[in-house]
């Protein structure tokens, strides 16, 4: 198929076709790993960020990998005489993965870029010609149904998801695939929509490519293409989440006011949860004048899902202007044009009273419970990727929580996290430190300041003694009340639970 402006894509009815086509990418090393042996670390990490020139110069001799690279990443024409033995020349012809180009030359139809699996699989993300990634210098091209790559939000989300079995799991906004392959390692059915069929092909191609089972392939916005009776495990989505004057990208302008697009997004994914699912977004929320921001988030919520909300950046509206400005290379055109553009959206934040952008993630889970647990957190500090342990560990330990009373909790018994140490800040000399911190070198890498008491419970928590008699332990050691102890801590050790410094033993 193709749309204005954009080339014809290959075909997606001839997986045979792909099949063939893997055989002989992954016969000349075009891998991950082989892309980091012939171009260098410096060159590559460079095509991650959509800068050529290096990977130009690494790919000046006359290997058949070199060839590959040129042809399919950097969009060089290459002669027919180097491919005919790397790849089946006429099939890509016919099948439209290659066109031709002059009386000898053969040039690629879209952008085809080796990724390493979570479990060293080597998959292939399909792009458009010159949008693989994004890049401070602008996508390649603005027209509207271009269909990007893997992005830095790609990775972010796949990096969160929670990767349990499951029967079934939906990717809304499927772009490029690259959610719908990850899901396809552990869903026994994955169904993708987009609202753009141009993406929907482009995700057949990715998956055909990557040797992954195929999608159940929807076109439509939001949750329109999935059935009123029809519900999943696993929801994942990196949506059109910018918050534009105007729907000119479908990649990434939703055309819905504001934030809505995503607020109405989170509020309507409940309904099309299984008991015990995940909806895992990324999304970008307003910050409007008089508003607290948290609460704004909270209402999003559906009922009957518990919610961790996090808050990784946060631009003010010039700032927020300017990157989406610069992703679709307005700056490199007209000024006059740019300014233009820039003003509609400063006057479209100025009309709603907005501030600022916040960017993060939401992670759903379905409880049904009448009593939620909604944490919405600002948290730009580094994290361990991949997080989709510890966000469903997070969740298992709040329903452990809200199931257990303080009198429960105490005659429970608990373990130190792994790779939690314990900090004492204090003057030099000092008898005693002013405060404790404990801190952790996984996950979220989160510090919490306790005192004596919770520094020392924590210090013993091996899931040999249950927290109540830790804590006589501890009353007995300070001189004091046991009973007092008991009454007054049982938060604190929810905090940590809840925190994961300390885990419940079973």
């Amino acid at each position: 198929m193709s749309e204005a402006g954009l080339p014809p894509l290959p075909s997606s009815d001839r997986p045979d076709v792909a099949a063939r086509l893997r055989e002989a990418l992954l016969a000349a090393s075009f891998t991950a790993d082989g892309l980091l042996d012939l171009l260098g670390a410096p060159a590559y990490a460079a095509l991650a960020r959509s800068e050529t020139v290096p990977a130009l110069r690494a790919t000046r001799g006359d290997t058949p990998l070199e060839a590959l690279v040129r042809l399919f990443l950097l969009q060089q024409p290459v002669p027919r005489a180097r491919l005919a033995d790397v790849l089946p020349v006429e099939l890509c012809l016919e099948n439209g993965w290659l066109t031709r180009v002059g009386a000898d030359e053969l040039a690629a139809t879209v952008d085809v870029r080796p990724y390493g699996g979570p479990d060293g699989e080597d998959w292939f993300i399909v792009s458009d010609l010159g949008c693989a990634v994004g890049g401070a210098g602008g996508i390649g091209s603005r027209e509207e149904g271009v269909v990007l790559g893997v992005g830095g939000a790609s990775t972010t989300l796949a990096g969160i998801t929670v990767r349990t079995p499951v029967a079934s799991a939906l990717d809304l906004g499927t772009g490029s695939g690259i959610q719908a392959l990850h899901a396809a390692r552990h869903a026994t059915r994955v169904t993708a929509t987009d609202v753009n069929p141009r993406a929907l092909h482009i995700t057949a191609l990715t998956l055909a490519l990557s040797g992954a089972p195929a999608a159940d392939l929807r076109e439509g916005s939001l949750f329109t293409p999935v059935r009123h009776d029809e519900t999943f495990d696993l929801i994942v989505s990196n949506p059109p989440f910018v918050i534009s004057p105007g729907a000119r990208l479908t990649y990434r302008d939703g055309g819905m006011r504001g934030d809505d697009l995503c607020r109405t997004l989170v509020s309507e994914a409940g309904d099309r949860l299984n008991e015990g699912g995940f909806a895992q977004f990324l999304a970008n929320w307003e910050h409007v004048a008089g508003e607290d921001w948290q609460d704004r988030l909270r209402s999003w919520v559906p009922r009957g899902c518990d919610a961790w909300i996090v808050q990784r950046e946060e631009q003010d509206v010039t700032q927020y202007a300017e990157l989406w400005l610069r992703d679709a290379g307005d700056h490199r055109g007209d000024l006059a044009e740019y300014q233009a553009r820039y003003d509609a959206w400063l006057d479209e934040f100025e009309a709603r009273k907005v501030k600022a952008v916040g960017f993060g993630w939401i992670t759903l889970r379905k409880t049904g419970s009448s009593v939620p647990s909604v944490t919405v957190e600002d948290w730009p500090h580094p994290v361990e990727q991949p997080l989709g342990e510890t966000i469903r560990a997070h969740f298992d330990r709040l329903g452990y929580l809200r199931a257990h009373d303080d009198a429960a909790l105490l005659e429970a018994g608990f373990r130190l996290a792994d790779e939690v140490v314990q900090e004492q800040v204090g003057l030099p000399g000092a008898e005693d430190p002013e405060y404790v911190v404990l801190r952790q070198n996984r996950g979220m890498r989160r510090a919490t300041k306790v005192d004596t008491v919770g520094a020392g419970f924590a210090g013993v928590c091996d899931g040999s003694m249950s927290a109540g008699r830790i804590l006589d332990a501890i009353a007995q050691l300070l001189g004091e009340d046991p009973v007092v102890l008991r009454d007054r801590t049982p938060a604190q050790i929810r905090l940590l639970i809840e925190q994961g410094f300390i885990e419940p033993v079973s």
